[in-house]
């Protein structure tokens, strides 16, 4: 079996910055060494990226992150429209290698949202850990705000994690949770200002560490059964329902400057 190292994959993908000391892998999400302007790029670099996070039993701990002073903020899409041609070949099966990647990294996943995740937010709560600064937000901005059907992976997450009723106001009304409202419910873990971040993520990387590692995954593993179930379950059938919808009504625009 060829399994790919960090030298080599590292130098693959435009919008992630490696480091890793220890076993512990901090990926950091990035455009131009600045805040991450999301799109079609990054959107299939991160899936190919987790699965070789994956495939590297070298990483013992993952901290992911982004750069500047936002998670996922911004995005442009270009202009255009979409039809079924381009959503089957490329979105639907770039959108359900983000999800099923992340979930088979073994490692323990700790997300440090270092600022407003408005954009795929759903990347970070599914961490096993989720630090927040104190300045992000947490929402759904892209999907049903924007005219388009909630079904690449949130129609599963946040209803899990806020509840059906709480999660379905959540993603119809455009809801954006402070920090402080995410902690009060559950979605992230720990609050703190943005300088005080990541060595908060570094320290509960490496207290992680000293346990056994082979207990360490399999626990990961044991503890994401459901999350994995119910993708493999629904994620299909909600990026068809969000590729008709997207057929039906796309955005001709993208700007950068939307979100």
């Amino acid at each position: 079996m060829i399994v790919p190292s960090l030298e080599e994959y590292s130098k693959k993908y435009e919008h992630i910055n490696f480091h890793r000391e220890d076993g512990i892998l901090q990926i950091t999400m990035h455009t131009d060494n600045a805040d991450l302007l999301w799109g079609f790029a990054p959107h299939q670099e991160l899936g190919y990226c987790f699965g070789d996070i994956a495939s590297d039993l070298e990483n013992k701990v993952i901290i992911f992150t982004g750069s500047g002073d936002t998670f996922i903020h911004k995005e442009d899409l270009g202009g255009g429209g979409v039809d079924a041609s381009l959503w089957s070949q490329h979105v639907l099966p770039d959108a359900k290698r983000l999800l099923t990647n992340l979930l088979e990294i073994q490692a323990p996943m700790i997300a440090a949202v270092n600022g407003p995740a408005t954009v795929h937010a759903e990347l970070a709560v599914l961490c096993d850990v989720v630090l927040a600064a104190d300045h992000a937000t947490f929402q759904d901005a892209p999907h049903y705000p924007s005219g388009l059907v909630p079904g690449d992976g949130v129609h599963i997450v946040w209803p899990m994690l806020l509840g059906l009723n709480r999660g379905r106001y959540f993603l119809m009304t455009g809801q954006e949770l402070s920090a402080a409202e995410a902690l009060n419910l559950g979605v992230v873990n720990e609050v703190m200002p943005q300088p005080d971040l990541l060595p908060r993520a570094w320290d509960l990387a490496r207290a992680i560490r000293k346990r056994p590692e082979v207990t360490t995954r399999l626990t990961r593993e044991a503890i994401l059964q459901p999350v994995k179930r119910a993708m493999l379950d629904d994620l299909p059938y909600g990026l068809a329902l969000e590729g008709l919808a997207a057929c039906d009504h796309w955005p001709t625009t993208f700007a950068a400057e939307k979100l």
